[in-house]
């Protein structure tokens, strides 16, 4: 490159110094030009590294590593161009890296024996902290004079003895938090200039790994060194990614991996929530590089390309999906085996890498004899072997090559796959699962990709994808695996219906197949679950046949499914009399009534109905919800069992009905649905059967929250119909007097309720069963009564039943004067009553506070016209001369009052002083 060129503007090439004179840069005469950024290192650069997320770049020096950020400078509004930024400073001591890996803020470094892996983490850092985070140590602070700063022979004269040998420090694996022991302090030194958005990092150590070397009492192999260090990210699925995306358009980092090898080993581990060993390869020789893709690993000997699969998929997979490993999704597991695919010969192979599906290999053809070359070499123990070793000047040689090789598709290396794993198909070992499941994570890999929406391969990938699901639930199915409970997810994953599966595992005909249990898993599970997919009436007969010979104890379940709607009844019925001479149950026999009332046999129901008692058939739906209700798009309906038990036998349903919500079995909101529709009610209609069911669940519910919510809805309806002059469509199950004997939640009626109600108006009689139930519930302590208050608004004081609901409610919140008030305004003549019940303890003060001026104020104003009130004070009178002191007494008389009508209660009051 003619860097003196530029001067001229002749060059197709400029070169500039980072973050240097952009404007002038980028004129608009030289916008074509090919600009080379030059970044200035304080030490001489010995490894780089690309960040594939965010574009950052990492130099590796001796005892340090620098970032440089990626910016994207805008030059004008047609014109953006790409720059760098030194921004942050590791120091390492004593660490001279040999390769380094770059990827969203992770950090992979070897030297020749020795792997480190770090994160920088973001901290938030208040102002004044902000200097001292620029230089923060994140390991146990090093030695003052802990590193090699002279390295001449006067200064350490053991030197040149130490020379001749070396310390093998034993092999070390450290994980997580425990990598932090490895002694390997490092610095941060931030170089960004100071700004409001400036990010502040710290080290989070993830990984240390020291190998020792192999040995012989004579040397060790001088050709065991790391190599090949690599992180490798998989972006979330369906996240498209293009190219120089911006920040806040970036592709959603899912997992990250990283890889490093040894001449005969190599190691992936997976970095996400815990740092884990996936995957370890054996190499058949002594390997020269190695390249990993989402895919593959690729790996070059002295002679051939070596091609092996990866598990990156199936870790990736699991952090993506929850739902994995679960019998709705399944994936290979990570622990499965590695294989090798291909491996092709190549002479001299030297060099790989790897570009979508291009690998690119460079080869060196040497004349000297292959034997004397794959010899292994050995020295003697001197660290100075290294630095005596002849280099030829390899561009005056020949024999250079290179290849740019294309990778075989996705789908054809898919359907070779599955094409040879026939060959262990009729034998039915688990070397057919494993093949599959290599395919599996193939497309599964390719689905990951973030170009895979805008790839033309998109519906064929997805088809593959689908096929392999089935391909591995047939192996699940028709193997006896440890592992058979993987058909049912990977089944469901293939989009095949029960009709689909059946052909492909079921022979037509009479003849008796044997199935192993993985098919049966799949059977009984579909068939449990509420699908919309109606067998049909072959089909159903056929499983039927199946399930009696391999579970015969689940057959009441399968029967009751949805999917077995087209069933013959008649056989049903016969096999549940086959099961029922082995095993007798209640689930059972109220299976078999359900099919006698579906073939029409009212006597053999009446047979199998009467079995029982009442309570254990009640007991027995719990066995078998899907008797009385069955879900159809996620909405519960009602069966033709429950449509004949509303009719015949309303107490069984609704004791079921409780059976199944306390079980949890059924919602509350669900059981709302299905007695809506079983009693052909509209959305805002409330059917008796439904008022039953919350009356008999307010009976056994110990649920707070549930039974705060009964009172409420029942509270509710009882003063919709009384409200509406409504009365119920059908007889209660249950009367007020019940309620009270069997339901602590409604409590005993007050005796000045009925003073109240005796003079209320003659139609009120008709309603006399909401009436009483509302008044109880009242009456108990277990309903809020400041909850319930806005739904008792449409009663008002006009008439004796509102009078007795808001007195009431404000004796429920402790508001006497209100309700003697109510009492005093409305029904003078229960006044009394009502003080004689509820005026005692803490409120008996307000007999001579309240209710006695009160009277006496209303009879001076009505005088002799109101003779419920006068006969209301002589009785107020005669209990408070029993109460009260005389001089108390005295004092609450009337100045103006009659003496002939308050001397009785004063003789009274007197006489009872004496008598004491």
């Amino acid at each position: 490159m003619n860097w003196r060129c530029m001067s001229a503007g002749s060059s197709r090439v400029c070169v500039r110094m980072v973050g240097h004179k952009m404007e002038e840069s980028y004129s608009e005469a030289l916008k074509e030009q090919m600009s080379v950024v030059e970044m200035p290192l304080s030490d001489p650069p010995l490894c780089i590294s690309c960040c594939p997320v965010n574009g950052d770049l990492l130099v590796g020096c001796k005892n340090k590593l620098v970032i440089f950020c990626l910016k994207y400078r805008v030059i004008n509004q047609n014109l953006t161009v790409l720059d760098f930024e030194r921004s942050l400073i590791l120091h390492i001591d004593n660490l001279i890296p040999a390769e380094v890996a770059f990827c969203a803020r992770h950090i992979a470094i070897t030297t020749e024996l020795d792997v480190l892996i770090l994160k920088l983490e973001l901290v938030q850092q208040s102002a004044d902290r902000t200097e001292q985070c620029a230089r923060g140590v994140s390991a146990p602070e090093k030695a003052v004079d802990g590193g090699v700063k002279d390295e001449s022979p006067s200064a350490h004269p053991l030197q040149l003895e130490l020379d001749e040998f070396i310390i093998c420090q034993k092999p070390v694996e450290l994980l997580g938090e425990e990598s932090k022991l490895c002694e390997i302090p490092v610095t941060l030194e931030s170089t960004e200039l100071p700004a409001e958005d400036t990010k502040h990092f710290q080290v989070q150590y993830l990984l240390f790994r020291r190998f020792a070397p192999d040995q012989s009492p004579f040397g060790f192999c001088e050709e065991m060194k790391l190599h090949s260090v690599q992180l490798l990210p998989v972006y979330q699925t369906g996240i498209p990614a293009t190219a120089y995306e911006e920040t806040e358009n970036k592709r959603k980092l899912l997992s990250l991996f990283c890889f490093f090898s040894l001449p005969h080993v190599g190691y992936l581990y997976s970095l996400g929530k815990l740092v884990e060993l996936i995957s370890t390869y054996q190499y058949s020789e002594k390997s020269e590089q190695a390249v990993l893709t989402p895919q593959f690993l690729h790996v070059i000997t002295s002679q051939n390309l070596q091609c092996f699969t990866v598990r990156c998929s199936a870790a990736a997979a699991r952090s993506e999906d929850p739902y994995i490993d679960t019998t709705v999704k399944a994936c290979p597991p990570v622990t499965l085996d590695v294989c090798t695919l291909r491996m092709q010969l190549f002479i001299g192979p030297r060099a790989i890498c790897h570009f979508k599906n291009h690998i690119i290999l460079l080869t060196k053809a040497d004349t000297e004899d292959i034997t004397e070359r794959r010899k292994p070499t050995r020295r003697m123990l001197s660290r100075k072997a290294d630095s005596i070793k002849s280099r030829t000047n390899s561009e005056s040689e020949l024999g250079w090559n290179l290849y740019i090789i294309n990778t075989v598709s996705t789908i054809q290396l898919y359907r070779e796959m599955v094409e040879y794993s026939r060959t262990y198909e009729n034998v039915k070992t688990e070397s057919c699962i494993h093949l599959l499941s290599e395919a599996h994570l193939l497309v599964r890999a390719a689905i990951m990709d973030p170009h895979f929406l805008k790839s033309d391969e998109k519906e064929d990938l997805l088809r593959a994808f689908r096929e392999s699901c089935a391909f591995l639930g047939d192996c699940y199915s028709r193997f006896d695996t440890k592992d058979y409970h993987l058909a049912l997810p990977y089944y469901r994953m293939s989009g095949l219906s029960m009709t689909e599966v059946l052909k492909r595992l079921v022979s037509e005909g009479d003849e008796i197949q044997t199935y192993e249990r993985g098919f049966i898993f799949y059977l009984t599970h579909s068939l449990n679950e509420d699908s919309n997919e109606e067998l049909s009436k072959e089909s159903g007969n056929k499983v039927l046949q199946i399930l009696y010979l391999a579970d015969p104890v689940q057959l009441p379940d399968i029967l009751c499914s949805p999917s077995m709607r087209n069933i013959c009844p008649l056989t049903a019925v016969k096999y549940l009399q086959k099961v029922e001479k082995m095993m007798p149950s209640v689930v059972l026999t109220l299976t078999k009534a359900f099919f006698a009332l579906k073939m029409g046999d009212l006597a053999m129901y009446e047979r199998e109905m009467h079995s029982y008692k009442e309570t254990t058939l009640a007991c027995g739906f719990i066995g078998q919800p899907r008797l009385l209700q069955q879900r159809k798009e996620g909405i519960v309906t009602p069966t033709e069992f429950a449509v004949h038990l509303k009719e015949m036998q309303p107490g069984l349903l609704v004791a079921a009905a409780v059976a199944l919500h306390e079980n949890s079995k059924i919602e509350l909101e669900e059981a709302d649905t299905f007695f809506k529709m079983l009693c052909n009610s509209s959305e805002n209609t409330i059917p008796q059967l439904l008022v039953d069911f919350w009356e008999a669940l307010l009976v056994v519910s110990s649920q707070e929250k549930i039974l705060q919510e009964l009172l409420l809805r029942v509270t509710s309806q009882y003063v919709w119909r009384i409200s509406k002059k409504q009365l119920p469509e059908t007889k209660p199950l249950k009367t007020t007097e019940d309620l009270i004997n069997s339901c602590c939640h409604f409590g005993l009626i007050v005796p000045w309720i009925a003073s109240i109600m005796s003079v209320g108006c003659s139609s009120d009689k008709d309603y006399h069963e909401d009436i009483s139930r509302l008044q109880s519930l009242l009456c108990s302590q277990s309903i809020n009564i400041a909850s319930a208050l806005p739904v008792l608004e449409p009663l008002t004081e006009a008439d004796s039943v509102g009078l007795t609901v808001h007195v009431l409610c404000n004796t429920r919140l402790g508001n006497y004067e209100e309700a003697i008030d109510q009492l005093l305004r409305r029904c003078p003549d229960a006044a009394v009553f009502y003080a004689q019940h509820e005026l005692k303890g803490d409120s008996q003060a307000l007999w001579w506070n309240k209710l006695l001026p009160e009277l006496c104020k209303r009879t001076r104003l009505t005088g002799n016209d109101c003779p419920v009130l006068i006969s209301s004070l002589k009785e107020t009178l005669s209990i408070v001369a029993m109460e009260l002191e005389l001089r108390d007494f005295l004092s609450l008389l009337p100045e103006d009052g009659t003496a002939a009508f308050f001397l009785p209660h004063l003789l009274h009051c007197s006489q009872r002083k004496l008598l004491t």
